[in-house]
């Protein structure tokens, strides 16, 4: 008789006020597309502040594959890309996380093909890449889409043109800049993503000796270049992870610090949870400090929009605040048409949410309650672990596997603040 497969998950008793100070880890959605650029540089990078993630796994052991030489030790991953010799990803790597398409750019730059099954990760509805393939088509790849994989050829070489995005694409934007950094020419990229990542992978690649100007613009120009040089360069702080313990301290009542962040690029968020009723300090453009009332007023309408509007990652954190806010607060989802999946999870734990299309209307309630939850994607498994710090009771938080895509041990920086919340084996 097989055994049952044991699985981990997280445990949380709520009630308890988060209190004391914490250093925000290093951005996923930076990071990442920044180790799939160290492709592109024949020589020893090497990476500070990287956040200890599945999908940083992921990324390292994609580049493992690919023949380069990797090493991790804390927050520091160091690659030489110099011996690199494959431009094929499989499918099992591939799966393992979303943002690997960002090895699409890279490797068409460096060996003029790319091999690649679609990639995997949270499932949050369509994700096209067609403007990726459009855009890498416009440089001159030539490329095939047949049985779930793309096969990509540049016949003589990658030449730089003028791109129009119909959409502000983070991933396209990036995606192009790694395709024409190295590209005969000038290419220019129209309404062009404005992420604080889109800056973050522009300052690495022109420290190792790129052109690349715009960055966190609507238009970015690239100028082509004959090599890359190596250098070092520390990831930007994670502006969602500093969300998300920001609404933790605020949902239980805290009184926390986050230390070495952007303020800056909470500039959507620090706003309404201040008209939540949140005290919020900026100490020298780098620590925020945040102190809660005794309870929480709505939020009126929050609208998910590209950069510098309100991230739609953001979105599943602020349901779980606005379940036990005063009044009635509307979410109107622009981005990802399957971003609500966790809605029906804070009901479980007692949260008011009636959804109609893209629109969530989230009638604030007296108290959560403890249950049995199950994290259906990364951003809504965090709002599941904010409702359990503030919930009557027990709550326990399974497939906490998309959790760990995202937040750097969890269970261990709320700990910290003095949340109660373990990771057990069952």
């Amino acid at each position: 008789m097989s055994q049952a497969k044991k699985e981990r998950v997280l445990v949380v008793n709520g009630g308890k006020a988060l209190k004391g100070q914490v250093k925000v880890q290093g951005s996923k959605n930076s990071c990442l597309p920044i180790l799939a650029s160290t492709l592109l540089v024949r020589g020893s990078i090497t990476l500070q502040n990287c956040p200890d993630l599945s999908d940083t796994s992921a990324a390292c052991e994609i580049l493992a594959y690919l023949g380069c030489k990797v090493t991790r030790q804390s927050g520091t991953i160091t690659v030489d890309a110099t011996n690199a010799d494959r431009y094929d990803i499989p499918q099992d790597l591939m799966r393992k996380m979303r943002s690997s398409i960002f090895f699409l750019g890279p490797l068409i730059s460096r060996f003029g093909k790319a091999s690649m099954s679609l990639p995997g990760g949270c499932e949050l509805g369509a994700r096209p890449i067609d403007m990726h393939l459009k855009a890498l088509k416009q440089l001159g790849v030539g490329i095939k889409e047949e049985h779930g994989y793309i096969q990509c050829n540049v016949q003589k070489m990658l030449v730089g043109t003028k791109i129009n995005l119909i959409f502000p694409s983070v991933g396209a934007t990036e995606n192009i800049i790694l395709a024409s950094v190295l590209a005969k020419g000038e290419t220019i990229i129209n309404n062009a993503a404005q992420e604080p990542e889109i800056v973050d992978l522009v300052n690495f690649l022109n420290k190792c000796g790129a052109k690349i100007y715009g960055a966190g613009k609507s238009v970015i120009s690239i100028e082509g270049v004959k090599s890359l040089n190596p250098t070092k360069h520390s990831i930007v702080c994670d502006r969602i992870a500093s969300a998300t313990y920001m609404c933790a301290g605020a949902m239980t009542g805290g009184d926390i610090l986050l230390k070495d962040t952007v303020p800056y690029h909470m500039q959507s968020v620090i706003p309404l949870l201040e008209q939540a009723g949140v005290k919020i300090r900026i100490y020298d453009d780098t620590d925020i400090y945040l102190k809660a009332p005794d309870k929480l007023k709505a939020l009126g309408m929050i609208k998910t929009m590209p950069y510098p509007g309100f991230p739609t990652d953001c979105q599943a954190i602020f349901m779980a605040l606005s379940s036990i806010c005063l009044g009635t607060t509307i979410f109107v989802e622009n981005i990802f048409e399957s971003r609500y999946k966790h809605a029906c999870e804070l009901a479980r734990m007692g949260a008011d949410i009636k959804i109609e299309g893209k629109v969530a209307v989230v009638s604030g309630t007296d108290k959560l309650y403890g249950a049995n939850v199950e994290a259906t994607d990364l951003r809504g498994g965090a709002a599941l672990v904010l409702a359990g710090l503030c919930a009557y009771g027990t709550t326990q938080i399974e497939r906490i596997c998309h959790i760990e895509r995202g937040y750097e041990n969890i269970d261990k920086v709320l700990s910290s603040l003095g949340a109660d919340i373990v990771t057990k084996v069952i």
